[in-house]
């Protein structure tokens, strides 16, 4: 089939048009590469450059494309997701994340695309109180970058109900790695998430890895986050759009790795395989103690499970900042 991927020239964007094409799909490219780059697109995607903001645009390249086979599913990977930068820009978040998905899923209505796959994140449910997050926990964000997912994933619940769509939410917890072909990975300026950092400090990018936090309420008082593979993450995406084009149903699924590691117990196993110095700092604002999914309706709806581990995400994410200093 063919998909429509927005922002398939970011991070996790270009991991799943990597996967989508493993699959044998087809797929077409949508970014206004702010923050995506070019280079991660894959040369058997087609690339066109543009906003979801511009709905004009948006129904452009869908139309373009049916002249060769209609869009069967579009995946959206086009917002904003920095928390800490949330919290001191939140209309620039409204804006992108809230109005650029209003404006995409009005071309993909026009141009009568009615199955859409969505990247939320485990920021909507706030602080859960049990620390295990399930698809039905409370949904209370403490952080603009939460509000605004949350607020997505409602319109896309309403817009649905009304346009006759089917959709696919994803929650994710912490993703990190890279590829194993290693021609992908996170690569850009502003980095904010605990494993890139290490390996930035690890390969002697920074002089130090800073813990935010050490009195959170947990075991050693830094916070527990649970961390997914990227690559898995993709192939849950693949699952995930071949399952409500074939079946006509809608889904909400959190995808994790179903198990919690605090920055403390992150940073030992990473210290296990490249030597670094780290310090203690204060805390950073709207970061939550503690946030683990629990993925048993991920696997039971798709067959899906990871298949990487913590060690796998460090030493992945290691090889391709390494490859990326060596290219220089």
């Amino acid at each position: 089939m063919k998909v429509f991927v927005a922002g398939g020239a970011g991070y996790i964007g270009s991991h799943a048009v990597y996967e989508l094409l493993r699959a044998g799909h087809e797929v077409v490219v949508y970014d206004n590469l702010s923050t995506g780059r070019r280079a991660a697109v894959h040369p058997e995607a087609r690339f066109y450059e543009g906003d979801i903001l511009d709905r004009a645009r948006v129904v452009e390249v869908l139309e373009a494309e049916r002249e060769t086979g209609a869009v069967a599913v579009a995946l959206h990977f086009a917002a904003k997701l920095i928390v800490p930068e949330s919290v001191t820009h939140p209309l620039a978040y409204y804006h992108n994340n809230v109005e650029g998905l209003r404006q995409m899923l009005a071309g993909l209505i026009e141009a009568d695309v009615r199955h859409v796959v969505f990247s939320s994140t485990a920021a909507v449910y706030g602080e859960p109180g049990e620390g295990e997050c399930f698809e039905e926990s409370a949904t209370l964000p403490i952080n603009p970058y939460g509000e605004t997912k949350l607020a997505a994933e409602r319109m896309i619940q309403w817009v649905a109900a009304a346009h006759g769509m089917n959709f696919c939410v994803f929650r994710y917890f912490n993703v990190a790695g890279a590829d194993a072909s290693l021609e992908i990975g996170l690569d850009k300026d502003q980095l904010t998430h605990l494993v890139p950092l290490i390996m930035q400090t690890a390969l002697g990018q920074r002089d130090r890895l800073s813990i935010f936090g050490s009195d959170y309420d947990t075991p050693d008082g830094t916070c527990i986050r649970d961390y997914i593979h990227v690559s898995d993450l993709a192939r849950a995406h693949v699952l995930g759009a071949e399952h409500i084009v074939k079946h006509q149903e809608s889904l909400l699924l959190n995808l994790g790795s179903g198990r919690g590691y605090s920055v403390r117990e992150v940073v030992a196993e990473a210290e296990a395989l490249f030597p670094f110095a780290y310090e203690y700092a204060a805390r950073r604002p709207g970061d939550p103690a503690r946030l683990i999914a629990n993925i048993q309706k991920a696997r039971e709806q798709l067959d899906w499970q990871p298949r990487l581990g913590l060690r796998e995400i460090l030493q992945s994410d290691y090889a391709y900042r390494k490859k990326l200093l060596e290219e220089g």
